[in-house]
């Protein structure tokens, strides 16, 4: 039997805000917003959250748990070519969700934060740190396969690709062009062949 867990007030606030926070901004979204979509009295959500900076945290460390934990398992798929799984990484990176206001989520938070939260810019780094982390790691070992080229620069590749992926998810959706993505996908797949 499988148990499920009871989603609670604190989840329903998280959601809410990530929500509000991704599709029209954090900065033109107010607690009185939150309070009003979710359904949640302020006081409760002031119980889990002292601020509305601390909510932006912890909406942060979720999302940045749910990627790196997705980029980590497919990295971590060794029944698959190195070429498949970047694939997948790539795919994975660039999201489902397009609505986001900046294209990504990440780009879209920091772009909103306030100026004084340098805790929170610098998780933000060190997400995307972790991601040219794991892009090289694949690239260095699609190299030591023969599946890419023995002069491959990874470090500065992964770079290049996770930089290139984060524009294309901006342009995407400053453009209105789904197939932005799509071709920026296709076109770093095959200059790795």
């Amino acid at each position: 039997m499988t148990k499920t867990k009871k989603i609670t007030n604190r989840d329903v606030v998280l959601l809410t805000a990530r929500n509000l926070f991704l599709t029209q901004g954090y900065l033109a979204t107010s607690m009185d917003e939150i309070v009003i979509t979710s359904k949640v009295s302020k006081t409760n959500i002031y119980y889990y959250f002292k601020s509305k900076e601390e909510l932006l945290a912890a909406i942060l460390d979720q999302l940045i748990g749910a990627y790196t934990r997705q980029m980590q398992e497919i990295a971590a798929r060794s029944d698959l070519p190195v070429q498949e799984r970047f694939d997948l990484f790539l795919q994975s990176m660039a999201g489902p969700e397009t609505s986001f206001l900046a294209g990504c989520p990440f780009l879209t938070l920091y772009t909103q934060m306030p100026q004084e939260a340098d805790e929170l810019r610098r998780k933000v780094g060190l997400f995307f740190q972790e991601q040219m982390r794991l892009v090289e790691d694949l690239l260095l070992e699609g190299v030591r396969k023969g599946e890419f080229s023995p002069t491959l620069s990874t470090k500065a590749v992964a770079g290049l690709i996770v930089s290139t992926l984060e524009g294309a998810l901006f342009l995407q959706h400053a453009n209105q062009d789904p197939a932005l993505l799509v071709q920026t996908l296709t076109t770093l797949a095959h200059l790795l062949k």
